[in-house]
């Protein structure tokens, strides 16, 4: 045998065997985590499709939909459903005539102010899955299954989908599927599903001295200020910073990319004891107030200005926390906090008239 072939073929040998142990060995990645467990998974294979697949058995009444809206629902979206202070409304828009026809009219033709949900909802699925998922804002997930039907049939009975007797459940909901508004309202776009054909966007590449467009936008003039100052409104966290509406808007401006690393940061939150920060984490205060300015409610700075050296200000407080109310800080009423404890309201209150610091 030809010794040149043998030397090639014991290489290729040990080649082979190295390539075959180091495809044996656990790549560095593989050790990393652990298989979720089927509970785990159960716990987030929550959502229902447009054909109900995922929707679990169960059953709610509007009568029962109407007695929990009041109390977790109404304070951000008003007890109709018509409340725009928060976030749009949900009820409004639709005629009796959308429900046979299955498309909203005044989509097309306008006349109503601002597009509400009912409006715009072409599967009760999708309700259906954001209210279990992601409602109420200060305790997502929260509600049972026949508490998320109960809801659902309040707005469908606000809406006049059905009458106020009703009953909805996993068996008839394809029923109620059947008579909203805007069910056949759903637009396909070609260009974002076909893959032959022309595509929907149209690109010339660039490196250098690239044209730039001006992509901008601002509230008209009548609408900068209808619900407050948007400044106020925002997060004191995070990247989005709203617009000061009680000022002109600004000529429009070519858009500018900051880079990540010279981004502004956000302003630091301030430090809180630990117990503190149990409390207002536990009962999700921050869902509806920020440390320096209004979210749903004022920010906690803004309640200590407030009631800094007013007379009995720590049992005022106190007081106000545990049974809720409305008028002081405008249209939107605060929910009780009645699960807290006297201890914690006497904490809350104390950091608030220390200045929220």
């Amino acid at each position: 045998m030809n010794k040149h072939y043998v030397k090639t073929a014991l290489l290729f040998s040990l080649m082979l065997g190295a390539w075959m142990t180091a495809q044996a060995e656990d790549k560095p990645w593989q050790s990393i985590g652990r298989p979720a467990t089927p509970a785990e998974v159960k716990a987030w294979d929550i959502d229902v499709r447009g054909d109900f697949k995922g929707l679990p058995r169960g059953r709610g009444t509007v009568l029962q939909g109407e007695q929990i809206w009041e109390g977790k629902c109404a304070s951000c979206h008003g007890s109709f459903g018509e409340l725009n202070e928060v976030f749009p409304p949900i009820v409004g828009g639709t005629t009796a005539e959308d429900i046979r026809s299955g498309i909203v009219a005044a989509n097309a033709k306008g006349g109503v102010a601002q597009k509400t949900t009912m409006m715009k909802l072409a599967r009760i699925s999708t309700m259906w899955d954001y209210i279990n998922r992601a409602m109420p804002w200060t305790a997502p997930k929260s509600l049972q299954p026949d508490e998320v039907y109960a809801v659902v049939a309040y707005i469908m009975n606000l809406s006049g989908v059905v009458p106020s007797d009703f009953t909805l459940s996993n068996e008839n909901i394809a029923e109620v599927q059947n008579k909203l508004p805007n069910r056949n309202g759903l637009v396909r776009f070609d260009g974002l599903w076909l893959t032959s054909g022309k595509p929907d966007v149209k690109n010339i590449a660039c490196m250098q001295n690239c044209p730039s467009e001006q992509v901008s936008s601002a509230l008209p003039d009548f609408a900068r200020n209808a619900h407050g100052n948007l400044a106020e409104q925002n997060r004191g966290v995070g990247a989005v910073r709203g617009a000061d509406t009680t000022q002109p808007a600004r000529p429009l401006k070519a858009s500018t990319i900051v880079p990540a690393a010279t981004a502004p940061k956000p302003p630091p939150v301030a430090a809180a004891s630990s117990e503190l920060k149990a409390l207002l984490s536990k009962n999700s205060c921050t869902a509806c107030h920020g440390m320096k300015s209004k979210l749903v409610g004022p920010g906690f700075n803004q309640v200590a200005a407030k009631y800094r050296g007013m007379a009995d200000a720590e049992a005022y407080l106190m007081g106000k926390i545990k049974s809720g109310g409305t008028g002081v800080w405008g249209a939107v009423p605060m929910p009780p906090q009645s699960q807290l404890q006297d201890g914690e309201l006497k904490v809350i209150a104390a950091w608030l008239l220390s200045g929220a610091p």
